[in-house]
């Protein structure tokens, strides 16, 4: 089974597993409603935060059992967002399409960061997992999201209106995606 090896340090942050001193950082945008808004989960409490932290440490095994990795996105010491690696595709969990997910503090957006952290987990996807297309699911008002996903080279493959289910009500999905042949061709901005 693949390892994601870590940490993972790209030129400004570096990507590791959370650690308990974690929790206020993680805390302080995973309360708010905004942030939390186009994600799973309603705004967290500092308690909800620290079992979230908790289960989120990783030596960066996947397997059956563990089929995502949750990283902390540490800059210089503070963690100001996280990003996810899923074994999550339609063929089920065997690594060969891989969900990217992620979420950062409102005081970083807009920087860079996310985008910079997105590649390197799918440079990660691609290189240690052997993954054969990396994907990402967002609504389509998300433009911030949407914009990452073409800064990866991603091209959005499907859009389905009022096709998901989501905190109560229904909303419109698109699905951004990259093989590893274009991943490799280095044909992104």
């Amino acid at each position: 089974m693949p390892r994601v090896s870590l940490p993972i340090t790209t030129e400004r942050l570096v990507l590791r597993s959370f650690l308990p001193r974690d929790v206020d950082d993680v805390h302080a945008y995973r309360s708010q409603a905004d942030v939390v808004r186009y994600i799973p989960g309603e705004p967290r409490d500092r308690e909800q935060v620290a079992d979230l932290v908790a289960h989120s440490t990783t030596a960066g095994l996947l397997d059956d059992k563990h089929t995502h990795v949750t990283l902390a996105v540490d800059l210089d010491g503070r963690v100001v967002g996280d990003v996810m690696l899923a074994l999550n595709g339609l063929d089920g969990a065997d690594g060969k399409q891989v969900e990217l997910g992620w979420v950062f503090h409102p005081d970083v957006q807009g920087q860079g960061y996310a985008t910079e952290a997105a590649r390197a987990l799918a440079e990660v996807a691609f290189a240690e997992v052997g993954a054969h297309r990396v994907w990402a699911q967002l609504e389509p008002e998300n433009t911030a999201s949407s914009r990452i996903c073409e800064r990866l080279g991603m091209r959005r493959e499907a859009y389905f209106e009022k096709g998901s289910w989501f905190k109560g009500r229904w909303t419109d999905l698109a699905i951004y995606a990259i093989r590893a042949d274009e991943w490799a061709s280095g044909d992104r901005s």
